[in-house]
């Protein structure tokens, strides 16, 4: 299993945010993280990502992920002021990345927008910057929280088929997602979690849910 998180808890101040969190996920998936606001999943995506540490375990690391991680929070951390491919030859060196930016920059579909300042980007094309950066240095673990909030429907659809050609162009990477939309998962994921107050309350592959929906209601009704 490329991921591996078990008896994962985490309070912050008196509140329990997650409540004994089990997941194995393999090489390849790309899994939705489903649930309502405040159901615990960014809280989730931060620990595996290391922004922040999981509640004290003495005996064992409840989070176990591969070396390398790409990150895209819901908030994209962007130099704005920079152009599209100046940023991102400059984090490269910053990482000593040894990513070819002319390619990356094809395969998110930057092209056009890359003599641009990264201010003067629709949030659609901001999006692909962030995710053009969170793919650097070929991740085996892609974490995105929340990645089409707030794009228009065109956006979307871009945002949704470029999110689900990332595994197809590389077997070996293994996608997380976090949304509270219902069809971003059924036209991007392979299988969904759906938390609710901090509790994993369903772990099912797509292709055996007959009513997302209906699921979705009974778990956090």
């Amino acid at each position: 299993m490329l991921v591996q998180v078990a008896h994962l808890n985490k309070h912050i101040g008196q509140q329990h945010v997650l409540k004994d969190i089990n997941l194995a996920i393999p090489k390849g998936q790309i899994v939705g993280l489903l649930g309502p606001n405040g159901a615990g999943k960014s809280t989730l995506m931060k620990i595996m990502t290391g922004v922040w540490d999981a509640d004290t375990q003495p005996s064992a690391a409840p989070v176990q992920v591969p070396e390398r991680i790409g990150y895209l929070p819901e908030l994209n951390p962007l130099y704005t002021e920079m152009y599209v491919r100046e940023f991102l030859l400059m984090l490269c060196r910053l990482t000593h990345a040894q990513d070819d930016v002319e390619a990356l920059i094809d395969r998110v579909g930057l092209r056009p927008e890359a003599n641009k300042r990264i201010r003067e980007l629709s949030k659609g094309y901001k999006q692909r910057v962030g995710l053009a950066q969170a793919l650097l240095n070929q991740p085996q673990l892609l974490i995105l929280d929340e990645p089409t909030t707030g794009l228009d429907p065109n956006q979307l659809v871009e945002i949704r088929q470029l999110i689900k050609g990332l595994t197809a162009h590389n077997a070996q990477c293994t996608v997380i997602l976090s949304t509270h939309i219902l069809q971003e998962v059924r036209e991007m994921c392979d299988r969904v979690v759906i938390l609710d107050h901090g509790e994993i309350k369903a772990d099912r592959m797509i292709s055996e849910i007959d009513n997302l929906e209906q699921l979705f209601a009974t778990c956090t009704q």
